[in-house]
């Protein structure tokens, strides 16, 4: 905690500071009707980075759930062409308003990030939406979905 208080970008006990205007890439409209065609076409998708430790932990507790989901991963080499992983996270970001990946969708409807997707995991809201959605029923008795996060993130 105190490495952290000693580094004003990267603080645990405040709120990070707005990014400067302008900051956020705009995205083109063809590139947010791409992403929200896949969101309704997908029943559950997640929009990926291949090397993020974040994203590993969605995968691994969809897959300990038992939850088919695909996975958009926007750093891999099918999106690198004309940067389009690159416009589709701003397209992402500008549908969510989440600057964060991963970021989850279950039946056309935004989940949010990793931590609001444990979250609705463990409060049963994920279940729910999945089960609206028509989708098979997921069991999460007795699963903390947090326990798939990667052991170095602190506790807050």
């Amino acid at each position: 905690m105190a490495l952290s208080q000693s580094t004003p970008s990267t603080r645990f006990d405040i709120p990070a500071p707005n990014a400067p205007a302008g900051a956020a890439q705009a995205a083109r409209p063809e590139i947010i009707d791409q992403v929200q065609q896949i969101v309704a076409d997908k029943p559950v998708v997640i929009f990926a980075l291949e090397w993020c430790e974040f994203c590993w932990s969605v995968r691994k507790m969809f897959a300990a759930a038992g939850i088919e989901y695909d996975s958009i991963d926007i750093d891999s080499i099918a999106y690198q062409k004309d940067n389009l992983g690159i416009e589709m996270r701003a397209a992402l970001r500008q549908i969510t308003g989440a600057p964060t990946i991963p970021q989850v969708f279950v039946g056309g409807e935004h989940i949010g990030g990793a931590t609001e997707t444990f979250d609705a995991f463990n409060d049963g809201s994920l279940q729910t939406r999945m089960a609206v959605a028509g989708l098979p029923n997921v069991p999460s008795e007795n699963v903390n979905a947090y326990s798939f996060l990667p052991k170095w993130v602190h506790p807050r």
